[in-house]
């Protein structure tokens, strides 16, 4: 879809026409909401405060998800696999080398990363339903070492304690302090998703995504290029990996699964293949979705009191299946193609229609 501008709104110099935020009342906005944000703890309950932590960690394991799958066209079913190795990588550099958790951070993104480029040479021989496969064997694999290697270091099937990150003596150990470094790491990185998406790599990424063989021919590495996309999306994993370790202090290798891998692909379609905004509106539809289904849990206990047992634990897929249907057949492009429709129907009105 063409950008539409509202009338008055003429480029000057280029840096005009590149940027993003383009008017002093979008400057306003987004520091108004990122201060919202910042001081949430002090007008909200923990249990929201809790919430958006979860969501801001998410946004980032999808972000990379979406510079893999979305931007250049490799799917991967195994990005909960990397976030595993990078919240095992900083657990044990925290705890086993007395490491700052800021330092651990991110050499736990590298070496996830590291590892996630291993895992992507399939890539350079196989697409579509088999490197699906292929990266699906990552899900299968690193949880395994984690039980089965070095017992004595990452304790086998029980997992890691995880200490809180402490800075300046400050102990990170609730809600309302982790949230400060989960909304730092969220900034950092979709500054950094954001301007990768429009640098020559991710147009190189969208090359690859849209066709592989025409891009080899323009020039385009794709041996580089596609290892890079692996690289980088695992990075992303495994800062959310490694947020989401220290956050709820405890590691084992059932802490991020298939499900959840399989979640982060339908958060990418629900909320727009190939956008910037496509992570942080899927992420936030389905979080709001799983805490409703255990808001609602209650009610449908009461409505089917022979199924107690497993109904809260099926309202999550549940939810998610359905929204997921619907959108495919709804929506395909996603919420973040929505957004566009609605922006460019404002700036049109009253022609709208």
């Amino acid at each position: 879809m063409a950008i539409l501008r509202p009338a008055g709104d003429f480029d000057t110099t280029y840096a005009h026409d590149m940027a993003t935020i383009r008017q002093p009342w979008q400057w306003v906005l987004l520091f108004a909401f990122i201060l919202a944000l910042y001081t949430l703890p002090f007008y909200a309950s923990q249990s929201v405060v809790s919430l958006v932590n979860r969501i801001g960690i998410t946004i980032i394991a999808v972000q990379g998800l979406s510079i893999l799958t979305g931007y250049t066209g490799q799917i991967s079913l195994g990005q909960a696999a990397f976030m595993t190795a990078g919240g095992y990588i900083s657990a044990l550099l925290v705890s086993e080398l007395n490491w700052s958790f800021f330092l651990a951070l991110p050499a736990a993104a590298i070496g996830a990363g590291v590892i996630g480029l291993i895992f992507g040479l399939p890539s350079l021989r196989v697409k579509g339903f088999y490197l699906a496969m292929s990266t699906l064997a990552a899900q299968f694999i690193i949880p395994w070492f984690t039980r089965n290697a070095f017992p004595e270091v990452l304790n086998g099937a029980q997992g890691l304690n995880v200490p809180v990150p402490v800075l300046f003596g400050l102990e990170f150990n609730s809600p309302q302090r982790y949230i400060y470094i989960t909304l730092t790491v969220l900034i950092i990185s979709t500054i950094a998703a954001y301007n990768i998406t429009r640098s020559r790599m991710g147009r190189a990424f969208v090359a690859i995504r849209d066709h592989d063989l025409a891009a080899e021919l323009l020039g385009v590495n794709l041996f580089k290029y596609k290892l890079l996309a692996f690289f980088l999306a695992s990075v992303f994993a495994g800062a959310a990996g490694s947020l989401a370790a220290h956050n709820i202090r405890h590691l084992n290798s059932e802490t991020f699964n298939l499900i959840d891998s399989v979640i982060f692909l339908g958060m990418l379609i629900i909320g727009g293949l190939g956008s910037n905004l496509g992570p942080i509106f899927g992420s936030i539809v389905v979080e709001l979705l799983t805490e409703g289904a255990t808001l609602l849990g209650p009610f449908f206990i009461t409505l089917f009191p022979s199924t107690a047992s497993g109904a809260v634990q099926a309202l999550r897929p549940l939810f998610f299946g359905f929204t997921l249907m619907m959108f495919l057949i709804f929506e395909p492009r996603g919420l973040a193609h929505r957004w566009q429709i609605v922006k460019a129907a404002w700036r049109l009105r009253p022609f709208s229609h």
